[in-house]
This record gives C-alpha cells, structure tokens and sequence, in this order.
C-alpha cells in the first residue's frame, strides 16, 4: 500500500540535525536514575545562575515577572526562557495532533518518533523565535547600545539555553531519570516560604 503525502513526513529530513538522546535499552537501576535527575537539575540551576554575556541592563520592571514561577525562568541568565520551548512545543504539537490536524498513529514507532523530533524542531524554533523577540524588545538594553555583536550572542546564549533544557528533559523522559524535567525544574523553581 503506497501511503499519501503526511505533514510529519516533512520534519524527517530534520532529523538527523536534531540533538537526541538515545532511549535506555535496559533497565537503570535506582542509583542510577538518582544520578540521572540530580545531574541536569545541577545543570539547570546553574544556568538559572549563569548571566548572559554582553547584556547592559537588567534593572527595571520585570514584564515576566509574575509567571517567573510557572516559566521556570531566572531574568537575566541563560535560562531566561525557561521549560516555555518544550511547554509551548508540546501544547501546540498535541493540539495538532488532537485535532488531526496532523495524522499520527500512536501504535506505529515512525509516526511517534516524527512526532517527537517535530515537537523538538518546534521547541528549538520557539526558543529561536523568543530569543529574538526578548532582544529586540529591549529587555537586556537597546539594540542600538547592545550593537550587532552582542546581539547575536545574547541570542544565541538565550537558544543554547533552550536546547539544554530540551535535551536535559529528554534525558529524564526516556527511561533515565525519576520524573519528567518540566516537574523537576519547576518544582525547585519554588519561592521558598517562611
């Protein structure tokens, strides 16, 4: 049976691009997992700690200020994005799904992994998109003060970040680690409390 033109079909060129952590082909023993989780939650709260080079300013109203928790987010830092690249990429790739916008048969291993690589190529674009959009908005100084040079390696500090946090979530949903990185990363994003 020759089967029709499918729009996931149009990320597999993608693919062998995209940064993948392989599944585990055995079963990690609980030490292990234990390593697994505290090794990216490390990772993550070190970028959370990590300032963006070349930026001029951070001073100021905060306009994120209040989803700061929900994001995941530390201003100014590598991880100013946050989870919101793998949150946005997954609401939106289900809602396609959901709505069979796009075909996906959950039952076959290919439509599953194109489904996974084009919700990582979305999460890699949005945290393009929204790098871009944090800089030109001003957030980290004007362009004009910034020049060409530091815009772009905010940018691509601001990307970087939103790959590690994919590639660190993946590491924990493919059988490595004890929970899903969203939960991890935003469950020691808590305010602590008195």
């Amino acid at each position: 049976m020759v089967e029709g033109f499918r729009v996931l079909h149009l990320v597999r060129p993608f693919l062998s691009f995209l940064p993948e952590v392989q599944t585990a082909d055995r079963k990690v023993p609980f030490r292990e997992k234990v390593i697994y989780t505290v090794i990216p939650l490390f990772i993550f709260l070190v970028c959370s700690q990590l300032p963006l080079y070349g930026m001029h300013s951070t001073t100021g109203a905060d306009p994120f200020n209040w989803m700061r928790f929900i994001l995941a987010s530390n201003r100014g830092t590598v991880m100013e994005l946050g989870i919101t690249p793998i949150v946005t990429s997954g609401l939106v790739m289900q809602l396609l799904a959901g709505s069979k916008i796009i075909e996906v048969d959950n039952n076959v291993w290919e439509d599953r992994a194109l489904l996974n690589g084009a919700q990582k190529l979305l999460g890699i674009l949005v945290a393009v998109g929204e790098a871009v959009a944090y800089v030109l908005s001003g957030m980290y100084g004007s362009v004009g003060q910034l020049g060409v040079g530091n815009t772009i390696l905010i940018i691509i500090q601001l990307c970087f970040g939103g790959i590690i946090v994919i590639c660190l979530d993946e590491l924990l949903r493919k059988g490595y680690g004890l929970v899903s990185g969203v939960k991890l990363y935003l469950e020691n994003n808590r305010p602590m409390s008195l």
